[in-house]
């Protein structure tokens, strides 16, 4: 990071992120001295073994420039046996958002906490440590792509219900930086979920941002999950502007001011909001950090998304503007540059010898982005019009069926088959040189490795294959919360949608399953011997009443 750009971080991020420390065994007898409204709940995350991060929001009457609260830690919901309490301040320039790393807990233990002004208290919330070697088992709740004007959030409400998940993993789009009219609000108005009007424009400053995190800490259900299960986050591009990189943004353009300072206040709110431990410092923007279940499954958590990722290609630059003749040759030699890349060098070094160093079992990687091959038929992106992709597609996967049943194909049916591309340059695809260097050291592990990915709203299920077809890891990609999926785009309604489910396994050879039109949530449970994974998918998010409806589970073998 250069120096304008650090300037740009810290000077707004480096004011608003402190985190007060409490240790187990230190009871406080204060009494908190000023009222205060707890407006949005409370929530934990970043687990350790021994600590866990408490949140909450409390709002001074008369917005005051601080309240001074009690923080409070039980092993018991009643509050009998408090382990840890203590007095933090709420102050204006955080936004009124508070944090407490409650450390000296045990390890693998249920713990309650909340907070009290002098004339509130706020709702009861529970949380978790990490567990020590001996754990057998672990679950986890898989989350990405939330959009408030799309829908409810019914995935995490069914999941806040859902006693089998242990810890929640959200890997990104936690907010949407749109304004009210544009993406996803087709329904807002008819389900009351527009934008107030001071935030009904698209997010530059910290006020922008802050207001859309505290609009979202509305819905019920991410109340309830956030209150009954500890949280551990990654952001995506969303928290900051769409298809973002190391310097820019493809929703970011000249005359909207100066992008580091837009990404500083967008990395400041998301410190304020989420509860999430800075690991490298409070002016830090790595966010990459490893998470310990025993000596069953290491978690890494990585940034491929703000910290140094270079810059998406795009299909269109390699195009003729009057001949539409595609340049294969430049866009091979860019796609190649062994140069671009996701991860960076700091965090690639520092993943490569996490997991080296690593005792357990299995290793899962907690990232953004599609890392299977999603190499779709060339013929789809010759012309074909958006609303007749489904219908084609069918027709290559019904050649593919007749080469699989030993029939002859035409000429032209194998021309059609033969020649694939990627289809989103903005994931892994669009790097082949980084992901085959992260594939080859997974592939050194000798390890069972899960890849977890969010951010196009379906579920994937992929095996990660090195360039000479040798399997290395399997794949698994939640669902959006209530952002549109494929079907949205291709404007299927369900039944075409879940025939080109059944499709696109015919074509993509890595690709082993997909759902392209319900919006739900992942649930992972490792064993010493399998991972079950199961997709849960929701039967409505444009009411309230909606509720798991479907699911599709497989297992894994260590």
């Amino acid at each position: 990071m250069d120096r304008r750009k650090f300037i740009a971080l810290s000077s707004v991020a480096g004011v608003s992120m402190a985190i007060s420390s409490g240790l187990a065994g230190c009871v406080s007898n204060a009494r908190p001295s000023s009222n205060a409204a707890f407006t949005h709940g409370v929530a934990s995350g970043d687990p350790l073994q021994s600590a866990v991060i408490i949140w909450t929001r409390a709002v001074p009457a008369g917005n005051a420039a601080k309240a001074d609260i009690i923080w409070e830690v039980a092993s018991d919901k009643t509050f009998k046996s408090i382990v840890a309490s203590d007095i933090v301040s709420a102050i204006a320039s955080q936004d009124y958002t508070v944090k407490v790393d409650v450390k000296g807990l045990s390890p693998d233990s249920q713990y309650y906490y909340r907070f009290r002004s002098a004339d509130s208290v706020s709702a009861i919330g529970e949380t978790r440590t990490l567990p020590s070697n001996d754990i057998s088992e672990v679950t986890f709740g898989v989350f990405s792509c939330s959009n408030y004007p799309a829908g409810f959030f019914t995935p995490y409400m069914e999941a806040a219900k859902n006693s089998n998940i242990d810890y929640v993993l959200h890997l990104g789009d936690y907010i949407y930086e749109y304004d009210g009219e544009g993406y996803a609000t087709e329904n807002a108005k008819q389900i009351g979920r527009t934008f107030e009007p001071d935030n009904d424009t698209e997010l530059f400053t910290l006020a922008d941002y802050r207001r859309r995190y505290a609009l979202y800490r509305t819905d019920e259900g991410l109340l309830a999950l956030h209150q009954n299960k500890p949280f551990i986050v990654v952001w995506d591009d969303h928290e900051v502007s769409n298809d973002t990189y190391k310097d820019g943004a493809q929703n970011h353009q000249d005359d909207e001011g100066d992008f580091f300072n837009r990404r500083a206040a967008a990395i400041q709110a998301y410190y304020e909001w989420l509860p999430i431990r800075p690991t490298f410092g409070e002016a830090r923007m790595e966010i990459y950090r490893q998470f310990t279940f025993g000596k069953l499954l290491d978690l890494y958590m990585l940034d491929t998304r703000v910290l140094a990722r270079d810059k998406q290609l795009e299909y269109a630059h390699y195009r003729d503007k009057d001949t539409m003749a595609f340049n294969q040759t430049a866009f091979t030699k860019d796609i190649s540059n062994p140069q671009r890349g996701l991860l960076g060098d700091a965090q690639r070094k520092w993943l490569n010898e996490a997991m080296k160093n690593s005792s357990a079992k299995w290793q899962v990687l907690g990232q953004q982005l599609l890392m299977g091959r999603m190499l779709f038929p060339v013929s789809i992106f010759n012309g074909v019009p958006r609303e007749q992709i489904p219908a084609h597609v069918s027709y290559l996967a019904e050649i593919k069926r007749k080469q699989q049943r030993g029939e002859t194909l035409s000429e032209k049916e194998l021309q059609l088959v033969a020649s694939v591309m990627p289809y989103n340059l903005d994931a892994w695809d669009g790097y082949p040189v980084e992901r085959e260097r992260l594939l080859t050291q997974l592939k050194q592990l000798n390890k069972p490795v899960i890849a977890l990915a969010g951010d196009t709203h379906n579920a994937w299920h992929n095996t990660l294959t090195l360039a000479d077809g040798t399997k290395v890891a399997v794949e698994l990609a939640t669902p959006g919360v209530s952002s549109p999926g494929m079907d949205n785009y291709l404007s299927m309604d369900n039944k075409a949608a879940e025939a080109m489910a059944k499709d696109l396994p015919m074509l993509i050879d890595d690709l082993q399953y997909c759902n392209l039109h319900q919006r739900g949530f992942l649930t992972l449970n490792v064993t010493n011997e399998e991972a079950n994974a199961t997709w849960h998918f929701v039967d409505a998010i444009l009411t309230k009443d909606g509720k798991v409806s479907q699911t599709h589970s497989i297992i894994l073998k260590a």
